[in-house]
C-alpha cells in the first residue's frame, strides 16, 4: 500500500504523514534548511502589489525576485505581449533578478502604464508572478469656479462642499483657513468622508471668509486648495430649536457594499438644535466590539476586517430634546476570493503519487483554471499521469524529469487569486525536522507521544533509542506510529529521560535527540461535602488540591454541569466556593475542577436547601485563631503558607493577617506581611534573602481579630547581593572645602547578607571623568575634604554585602560647601519715581566671585534727613528690603516725601551676605503734607465759630498755607452748600462770622504744599443757642480740672423735638445725653450722640418738661463727667424758631394767590354770560342727523350726542386742573348742555353727564330731569 505525506507548516515546521487509499505525496514548505542545496523549480519571493501606482517624478520599479535551482531566468509581458526589454534604452533588469527600473525622468510617463507579468524560469519548470497593473498617480488641477459668498440666519443647518478632482489615488481632504490653520471640528461642525464640512446648526462665531478645502495626493505629495467660501451668520431672526434631521445619507434607508477584510465605514451626520447626539446599533445583533470603533464624534462608524457576519441593517439614530429620528443602513458583504487552502509544494520519489489542492472560498463563488509552468493546464503538453478535477490535481507513478511549476487562478466579480506550487521530482538522503532536545511532560499514567518528523525522498526509516543505549521495538508499552512517532501508552515516572530517534533511508542516516518528563497528577485531596442550609443562609463548599510544584492549576466551579449562576452571591475563591443568602433555585450539584496545563481533576457536591428555623439568639465572638500552619513550595523567594481557619463563631471572616518574625535581625518583633480573603487558606508569599523566618496568621470578622495562631516552623532564606541601595542620597557641603554625602542606609533585613557596606563615590561635575570611592560600614553619612567652593559633584552610593554589590546605583548632583560672597554689586544707581517710591539699579555679581548658591540681594537704606533739615538729630533705623534670585534691580516703597536717604547693595548667598557696595544718596521731590496736628473750636458765639489748628506733623516739602471748608448740617444730618477760605502758612486760627444761630457746622481743615493738599482733618461744633444759657461747671479764671469738662450747654425747641448741643474738651469714646421727665422717679433714658456736639431728641411729649444733662465717660476710667442738669419745657403747640408770618417771601406768596382767584373768578363769570346765549334747541337744529356722529379727535368738536336715556360719555372733553371746562372751537360751554346735578369725570378728565331738550315723559324711560337745562345748576357742579 503507497503512503501518503503532507508538509503542514508552523511553529516546528514539522512533518506529517497523512494516509490515504490510492495516493501518496510528500509536501515541503520553502524552507531554507530543508531545500538547500535541492533541485529546485522556481518559486516566486518578492513581487510588486497587484495595484502598483508610480510617481511621475521617480523611476518606475517593478519587483520580481524569484529562487531555484539552477537559478531562474526572467522574462516579462506587457499587455498580454511579450516585453523586450533589452530593445527599450529606459528598461533595465535588475543582475540576477527580474526587477524592472524604468527611468521616465525624460520620457512620458503615461507610455509605461499596462498590465505587467513577470516569469521565472529553469530547467524544472516556470513560476509567473500576478498581473501587476501600473498607473501613474495624479493630482489634477481644481476646475476653476467662483463661490457665491453664503449668508444664513443663526441656528439653520449648512453644508460647504469640497467636491475635489478625482486623483490617482484619491486625495486625502482637510479644511484650514488663510493662516493654514485647521479649522476646529466638533460634535457641532464635522467634516464628512467626501471631504465636504456640514455644520449641524450655524452660530455667528461660525462668519469668516476663508473657509478653504484643501486637498493632499499622496504620491506627489502635493497639496491643492479650493477658492476661499465665505460664511456670514446672521441674528436678526434665529432659527428655534429643532428635532433632529439627517443632512448625510438622505431618507430613511439606504445601502452599502463592502468586501470581506475591509474596513467598513458607515456615516450619519444630523442636523437639529441643539446638536444632536449620533448613536449605533446592528439590529438583529450586536456590534463586534473587538473590531469596532467610533470617529467624527460618533458620527462615523468603522469594523475593521470585515467577515460575512457583518452584513445586515445597522440603525443610525439622532437624538437631541425635541425628539429622535432613525436611519437604516443595509450593509451587504461580499468577498474576492480567498485561500481556504492553497497548493503546497511536493516533492516526490520516483514512482510516488501526490495531490494538488486549491481550495478557495468567495462570493460569488471563484472559477478555478489550472496552468503549468504558464500554460494554461489544457494547452499544456499532455500527461497521462497528471489528472485534472475541479481544484484538485492528482500526479501519479510520478517519474524523474517531470517537474514542473502549477499555478492555480481563482477569480470572480471581485479579484482574483494566483498561487504556484512546484512538484519536484527527486531523490534526497533523511533529515529529522522535529527540533532537537526538545522536552515533553505528560502526566503519570497517561499517554506520551514524542515525534520524530523526518523529511527524505524515498521516505526515512524511523528507529527509537532510550538513553541512547536501550533499543526501543514495538510492544508494550511502546509503539512507534507510522509516521515515526513514538506512543507510550502509559507513561510513568521510570519513562522519564532522553529519547534517540533515527532516520534512514537507502540514501543515509540522521539522528535526533528528545526528552520526556512524566509530572505528577494534580488531585483533590478535600472535596466538596453534601450540604444541607437553610433559606438565607451560607453555603461554603472547600476543593483542596495537590498538583505537581512545576504546573500552576487554576479552579472552574459548575453548577448541575453548566456555569455558575451571573449572580454577586456567588463567590469564587482558591480553594472554595461561597454562596451566599441561599435560595431555593441554588439547589442542586455543585462541581469544582482543577485544570493544570496537562491535567484536570474534579469533585461534586449537593446542596439541598431546607425552610428556616428559628434559632437561639446568635452570639457573636471573634474567631478562634488558625491551626495547622504548613510551609510548601519553597523556593528562594517565595514559600507557601497554609492552614486551617478556626471557628468563626457565627460571624463570617472577612480577611487573614499573615505576620512574620525575623529572628536574625528583629527577634521578638512581629510584622505585618499580606493579607488575603477570609476564603482562603493559602497564600503565596514572597520573602528577602538572609532572613530567618518564623510565620503566624489572625483571622478577622466584624467582632475583631483572632488571637495569633502558633507561629509556623522557621524557614531560613539564603543570603544574597543587595537588592537595593540606599535612598535619600543627598551631598551638602557643611563648610568651604568640604562635600557631606549623606543618605538612608538599609535596615538588616533589606541588606539580603552578612557584611553590609556602602561604596561611596563621587567626583566632580563635567572636569573629572574618573570616579573617587571610599567604602564605609555602619554609617550614614562620609565627608570629602578639600574641594573647591560651591562646585557640582556627582555622587553615588551602592550597598554590598559579602555576597556581591547591589544594583547600578543613581546619580545625584551635590555642591560642595559655600563661603561668602567676595564682591559687592556695581553701578548703584537710584531713580526716582515719586514722592514716595524710589527704583534701585545695579550690575548683578559674577557667578563666580557668589561662591555658593545665589539667594538674592539685599538692599539697605536709611532716610538721613528732611531737605529742609541742615542736619538729623537722631538717626532713624536702617530698613532693608530682600530680592530674590538674580535680581539687578528693586523697588523701594514707602518713602517720606522731601527727604535724603542713603542706599547700598550686598549679595546673597546661602553662608551669608557679600560686602556691600559704595553708599548711594538720592532725594525724594515734595508730596502732599500729612493733616494739620489738631482742629480745635474754641469759642462759640451766636452767630460766630472761632478755630485753631495746628501745623501738619510731617509737611513734606515747604508748607504753602491751609484750605478750610465747612458747611451747615440741619437735624435729620443733611449738608449745606460748602465754603472754602485759604490761608497762609503761619496762618493758624480764624474766626468765622455770620453763622447761622443754633446750627451746627461741620469743618474740613487741610494743609499744601506745591504738590496740592494733604488729608482732611474734620471737626464739628454749633453755634449758641438764644434760649437757656448754661455756664460751665468750672469757676472763671480757674484752670480746668483734670478729666473731659463740658463747656457751655446750649438747648432749642422745634417742632421734631428738643435739640442739645455743648462744648466737650474731653477724649472719653463714650458720650451720652440722658433725660428725664421733671419730677418723676423713672430711670434716666440714655441716647448714645459718640462723635458729635449736639443732638436731637425726638419722641417728647407736649406741655411736659424734661431735665437733661450730658453724661462721659470711659471703660479705663471709672469716673463718670456730667454737664449739670437743663430743663427744657416742650410747648402744647411746637414753637417756631422763626415767625413764617414776618417773613417777606411769604407775604408776597399770599398776595399773588389772592390775585390768582381773582383773575379766576372774572373769567368764569364771563364764560357764564356768554353760554347762555344758546339754548339747547338751537344746538340740536345745527345737526342734520339726530344719531350717533363721531366727535373729531384733532378739533376737539362734538359729534356724539343724543337725546334718548343712553346717557353715551362725550368724547374729546377734558378738564383743567382748576376746575372749569375748557371750550371748544364753537365757543359752546358744557354747562350749556350739563344738568347740575349729574356731572363728573371719568379717570381720563374727560366730562361724562347727561345733556338734553325738553323731553317727552311718556316716550322715554329712565331717569329724565324735569327742569329745563340751567347754566346755574351745571355752573354749581363744578363750584
Amino acid at each position: 500500500m503507497d503512503r501518503n505525506r503532507k508538509w503542514v507548516p508552523g511553529f516546528e515546521a514539522v512533518l506529517l504523514i497523512l494516509l490515504s487509499h490510492t495516493t501518496v505525496a510528500l509536501e515541503v514548505p520553502l524552507d531554507p534548511k530543508v531545500l538547500e542545496g535541492l533541485p529546485q523549480p522556481p518559486t516566486i519571493t518578492l513581487q510588486s502589489p497587484k495595484d502598483y501606482i508610480f510617481d511621475p517624478r521617480e523611476n518606475i520599479v517593478i519587483h520580481c525576485e524569484a529562487k531555484g535551482k539552477p537559478q531562474p531566468s526572467f522574462s516579462w509581458t506587457r499587455n498580454g505581449s511579450h516585453f523586450d526589454v533589452e530593445k527599450d534604452s529606459k528598461v533595465l533588469m535588475k543582475p540576477g533578478s527580474g526587477t524592472l527600473v524604468i527611468d521616465i525622468s525624460q520620457e512620458k510617463a503615461e507610455a509605461y502604464e499596462g498590465t505587467y507579468q513577470c516569469t521565472a524560469h529553469n530547467e524544472h519548470g516556470t513560476a509567473v508572478s500576478n498581473n501587476i497593473v501600473i498607473r501613474q498617480s495624479r493630482s489634477p488641477l481644481w476646475s476653476k469656479e467662483r463661490n457665491e459668498a453664503i449668508v444664513v440666519q443663526k441656528g439653520v443647518s449648512l453644508v460647504l462642499q469640497c467636491r475635489p478632482p478625482a486623483g490617482l489615488p484619491p486625495p486625502v481632504i482637510f479644511w484650514m483657513d488663510n493662516n493654514f490653520q485647521r479649522l476646529p471640528l466638533d460634535k457641532r461642525v464635522s467634516q464628512a468622508l467626501n471631504g465636504d464640512l456640514y455644520f449641524s446648526n450655524v452660530l455667528p462665531e461660525d462668519t469668516r471668509s476663508d473657509y478653504i478645502c484643501y486637498a493632499r495626493f499622496p504620491h506627489t505629495q502635493t497639496i491643492q486648495q479650493k477658492q476661499p467660501i465665505s460664511v456670514t451668520v446672521l441674528d436678526s431672526s434665529p432659527d428655534g430649536e429643532r428635532r433632529p434631521g439627517f443632512m448625510l445619507p438622505l431618507g430613511t434607508t439606504s445601502t452599502q457594499m463592502v468586501l470581506r477584510g475591509e474596513t467598513l465605514e458607515l456615516e450619519c451626520i444630523a442636523d437639529g438644535l441643539p446638536t444632536p447626539d449620533i448613536s449605533w446599533q446592528k439590529d438583529g445583533g450586536e456590534l463586534p466590539s473587538s473590531r469596532t470603533s467610533f470617529h467624527n464624534f460618533k458620527k462615523t462608524l468603522k469594523i475593521s476586517d470585515v467577515n460575512e457576519a457583518d452584513g445586515g441593517a445597522y440603525r443610525c439614530t439622532a437624538t437631541n430634546n425635541l425628539g429622535t429620528v432613525h436611519h437604516i443602513i443595509k450593509v451587504t458583504v461580499n468577498a474576492a476570493p480567498f485561500w481556504v487552502s492553497a497548493p503546497r509544494n511536493l516533492i516526490l520519489a520516483p514512482n510516488e503519487t501526490g495531490i494538488l489542492m486549491c481550495r478557495v472560498s468567495g462570493e460569488p463563488k471563484p472559477q478555478i483554471s489550472w496552468f503549468v509552468n504558464g500554460v494554461p493546464i489544457e494547452n499544456a503538453p499532455e500527461d497521462h499521469s497528471r489528472k485534472v478535477d475541479d481544484d484538485t490535481v492528482i500526479l501519479s507513478s510520478v517519474q524523474s524529469g517531470s517537474s514542473a511549476v502549477y499555478q492555480c487562478n481563482a477569480s470572480n466579480a471581485f479579484g482574483y487569486l494566483m498561487a504556484n506550487a512546484f512538484v519536484n521530482v527527486l531523490a534526497e538522503p533523511p533529515r529529522v525536522l522535529t527540533p532537537p532536545n526538545r522536552v515533553y511532560q505528560v502526566i503519570t499514567n497517561n499517554p506520551a507521544l514524542l515525534h520524530c518528523a523526518s523529511f527524505g525522498s524515498p521516505i526515512p526509516t524511523i528507529t527509537w533509542f532510550k538513553d541512547s543505549q536501550i533499543s526501543i521495538k514495538n510492544g508494550d508499552p511502546y509503539v512507534i506510529r507510522e509516521d515515526g512517532t513514538l506512543e507510550i501508552h502509559v507513561a510513568q515516572p521510570l519513562n522519564s529521560g532522553k529519547y534517540t530517534c533515527i532516520a534512514t533511508n537507502n540514501l543515509g542516516i540522521k539522528e535526533n535527540h528528545v526528552f520526556l518528563e512524566v509530572k505528577e497528577p494534580t488531585r483533590i485531596l478535600k472535596q466538596p461535602e453534601y450540604k444541607v442550609v437553610q433559606r438565607g443562609m451560607s453555603a461554603v463548599f472547600e476543593c483542596k488540591v495537590k498538583h505537581d510544584p512545576s504546573l500552576h492549576p487554576t479552579m472552574t466551579w459548575l453548577k448541575d454541569k453548566g456555569e455558575l449562576p451571573d449572580d454577586e452571591r456567588f463567590e469564587v475563591g482558591t480553594d472554595s466556593l461561597i454562596i451566599k443568602d441561599v435560595t431555593d433555585e441554588d439547589e442542586g450539584t455543585y462541581t469544582c475542577i482543577m485544570n493544570t496545563t496537562l491535567d484536570q481533576d474534579s469533585a461534586s457536591a449537593m446542596l439541598t436547601v431546607v425552610e428556616a428555623t428559628p434559632t437561639p439568639a446568635i452570639v457573636y465572638e471573634k474567631p478562634d485563631p488558625p491551626t495547622d500552619l504548613e510551609l510548601t513550595d519553597q523556593t528562594e523567594r517565595t514559600v507557601q503558607l497554609t492552614w486551617t481557619p478556626g471557628d468563626e463563631h457565627n460571624s463570617p471572616t472577612q480577611k487573614f493577617l499573615i505576620q512574620y518574625e525575623d529572628l536574625l535581625h528583629e527577634p521578638g518583633v512581629w510584622i505585618n506581611l499580606t493579607e488575603v480573603a477570609g476564603t482562603s487558606t493559602t497564600a503565596q508569599l514572597n520573602l528577602s534573602p538572609y532572613v530567618y523566618y518564623s510565620f503566624r496568621v489572625r483571622a478577622l470578622n466584624n467582632v475583631g481579630y483572632s488571637e495569633p495562631s502558633q507561629p509556623s516552623r522557621q524557614y531560613r532564606t539564603n543570603p544574597a547581593a543587595p537588592d537595593e541601595n540606599p535612598s535619600d542620597v543627598h551631598g551638602v557641603g557643611l563648610e568651604p572645602g568640604n562635600l557631606v554625602i549623606s543618605w538612608t542606609p538599609l535596615t538588616g533585613f533589606q541588606s539580603n547578607g552578612p557584611g553590609l557596606e556602602y561604596k561611596v563615590q563621587w567626583r566632580q561635575k563635567d572636569v573629572e571623568e574618573n570616579w573617587s570611592s571610599k567604602n564605609v560600614a555602619n554609617v550614614s553619612q562620609y565627608v570629602v575634604s578639600g574641594t573647591p567652593t560651591y562646585v557640582p559633584y556627582e555622587i553615588k552610593v551602592q550597598a554590598l554585602n559579602d555576597y556581591g554589590s547591589g544594583p547600578d546605583p543613581e546619580v545625584v548632583i551635590g555642591y560642595s560647601g559655600e563661603d561668602l560672597p567676595l564682591s559687592a554689586p556695581d553701578s548703584v544707581r537710584v531713580m526716582v519715581h515719586s514722592s514716595t517710591l524710589a527704583e534701585v539699579h545695579w550690575e548683578p555679581v559674577a557667578f563666580p566671585s557668589v561662591r555658593g548658591k545665589l539667594q538674592g540681594y539685599k538692599v539697605y537704606y536709611r532716610r538721613e534727613r528732611g531737605l529742609h533739615e541742615t542736619e538729623k538729630e537722631t538717626k532713624e533705623e536702617e530698613q532693608v528690603l530682600s530680592f530674590s534670585g538674580n535680581r539687578s534691580e528693586g523697588r523701594l516703597p514707602g518713602l517720606q516725601p522731601y527727604s535724603v536717604y542713603s542706599v547700598f547693595v550686598k549679595v546673597l548667598n546661602s553662608k551669608g551676605e557679600g560686602p556691600p557696595s559704595p553708599s548711594k544718596t538720592f532725594e525724594t521731590p515734595e508730596g502732599v503734607p500729612e493733616q494739620p496736628s489738631f482742629l480745635n473750636v474754641v469759642n462759640h458765639g451766636m452767630d460766630s465759630l472761632t478755630l485753631e489748628w495746628g501745623p501738619p506733623t510731617n509737611n513734606n516739602g515747604r508748607l504753602a498755607g491751609y484750605t478750610l471748608g465747612y458747611q451747615p448740617v440741619n437735624y435729620t444730618s443733611e449738608l449745606g452748600p460748602v465754603k472754602v477760605m485759604t490761608f497762609l502758612a503761619n496762618e493758624t486760627t480764624v474766626t468765622l462770622g455770620n453763622l447761622n444761630a443754633s446750627m451746627l457746622y461741620k469743618f474740613y481743615l487741610s494743609a499744601r504744599t506745591i504738590k496740592g493738599p494733604g488729608p482732611n482733618i474734620t471737626q464739628e461744633a454749633s453755634t449758641a443757642m438764644d434760649t437757656t444759657r448754661i455756664q460751665p461747671t468750672v469757676e472763671t479764671g480757674k484752670v480746668r480740672p483734670v478729666g473731659p469738662p463740658f463747656g457751655t450747654v446750649n438747648t432749642s425747641v422745634s417742632e421734631d423735638g428738643a435739640v442739645i448741643s455743648w462744648e466737650y474738651f474731653g477724649h472719653h469714646k463714650n458720650v451720652y445725653v440722658e433725660y428725664i421727665v421733671e419730677n418723676s422717679k423713672e430711670d434716666w433714658k440714655k441716647e448714645a450722640v459718640n462723635g458729635s456736639h449736639s443732638h436731637l431728641i425726638k419722641g417728647l411729649k407736649p406741655g411736659m418738661s424734661y431735665r437733661v444733662r450730658v453724661v462721659a465717660k470711659d471703660a479705663a476710667d471709672p469716673t463718670v463727667h456730667s454737664t449739670d442738669e437743663v430743663l427744657v419745657a416742650v410747648p402744647a403747640v411746637p414753637s417756631r424758631q422763626v415767625d413764617i408770618a414776618t417773613q417777606g417771601w411769604f407775604i408776597g406768596l399770599m398776595c399773588a394767590i389772592a390775585l390768582l382767584i381773582l383773575v379766576l373768578l372774572i373769567v368764569c363769570f364771563i364764560k357764564r354770560n356768554k353760554g347762555g346765549k344758546y339754548p339747547v334747541k338751537e344746538k340740536e337744529d345745527a345737526h342734520q342727523d339726530p344719531e350717533i356722529q363721531p366727535m373729531k379727535e384733532d378739533d376737539g368738536t362734538f359729534g356724539e350726542y343724543s337725546d334718548t336715556e343712553d346717557h353715551k360719555p362725550l368724547k374729546g372733553s377734558r378738564t383743567p386742573s382748576n376746575g372749569t371746562v375748557r371750550r371748544d372751537e364753537s365757543d359752546d360751554s358744557l354747562v350749556d348742555y350739563g344738568e347740575g346735578g349729574d356731572g363728573q369725570f371719568n379717570e381720563d378728565g374727560s366730562f361724562i353727564g347727561q345733556y338734553s331738550g325738553k323731553k317727552e315723559k311718556d316716550t322715554h324711560e329712565g331717569n329724565e330731569s324735569s327742569e329745563a337745562p340751567s347754566p346755574v345748576n351745571a355752573m354749581n357742579s363744578f363750584v
